[in-house]
């Protein structure tokens, strides 16, 4: 349990430092549905961090994911071709 809980701290802590960053991610929604996204990482908050994109229509999307989306894989993070998470922890 501590260990989770030191790999959440160390996720959280560093999308604090890299808020208005640019950053890629591939996240699983189940059933071989992956979406793949570019953008830059808005907002942190305790639980969840914000990602704002803008899709090919010009239109502006927010896409937001826990903490503990990132440890266990569910969602991958590249913040200046890094990865942050599972393998970067």
């Amino acid at each position: 349990m501590a260990a989770r809980r030191n790999g959440l701290d160390h996720i959280r802590q560093s999308l604090e430092a890299s808020v208005g960053k640019r950053v890629k991610l591939k996240a699983s929604r189940g059933r071989r549905k992956v979406v793949e996204a570019e953008g830059i990482l808005e907002q942190t908050y305790p639980k969840v961090f914000v990602i704002k994109v803008n899709n090919a229509s010009n239109s502006v999307q927010r896409l937001s994911y826990s903490y503990a989306d990132v440890l266990t894989a569910t969602v991958e993070l590249f913040i200046d071709d890094e990865q942050l998470g599972v393998a970067g922890v």
